[in-house]
């Protein structure tokens, strides 16, 4: 009598195997991963610059764009720069932020010296609405975080004038 054999463990079990290529489900998204991906990348650096944030280096600041009745406010996290380091222009329907960050540590020891530097760049640029008042923008920076603040004009702040529509 073979005990082997009745020994779970013992027994020898041949474990289907299936590769990523045979297994049609994996095969398919794969497949649309990456048709989505090339559809966005396709999609996203065809858009206009002022749709979406620029980069040389490899920083991208956080932006939040929010918007009441009297203004447009933009909040950036920009966190380890300076106001000498931020560069805000305006024109009559674009806000533009650019800015460029270095950092660089350098440390001496009694057998070595260690430098490292990186550098980075980038610019948003934002579309704005018709009715924003130009002359009043205001900007402040403040621990890491910049805010430009963009009143609206009377005539932007009235708000929605309702049409009536007239049965014909």
């Amino acid at each position: 009598m073979n005990l082997k054999g009745l020994v779970p463990w013992w027994r020898k079990r041949s474990v289907p195997v299936r590769r990523e290529e045979e297994n049609p489900f994996l095969v398919l998204q794969r497949e649309m991963n990456r048709i989505f991906d090339e559809f966005s990348r396709e999609w996203f650096f065809d858009m206009p610059v002022l749709w979406r944030g620029e980069r040389t280096g490899g920083y991208v600041p956080s932006i939040d764009v929010s918007e009441d009745e009297k203004e447009i406010r933009v909040t950036a996290e920009l966190p380890g720069m300076d106001e000498k380091d931020i560069d805000i222009s305006l024109s009559k329907d674009l806000l533009t932020i650019k800015g460029e960050k270095r950092i660089e540590k350098e440390d001496r020891g009694r057998d070595y010296y260690h430098v490292e530097r990186s550098y980075g760049s980038f610019y948003r640029t934002i579309p704005l609405p018709d009715g924003v008042d130009l002359d009043k923008v205001e900007a402040s920076f403040s621990k890491g975080v910049l805010t430009v603040r963009l009143p609206k004009t009377p005539e932007a702040q009235k708000g929605i004038k309702k049409i009536p529509v007239k049965a014909g």
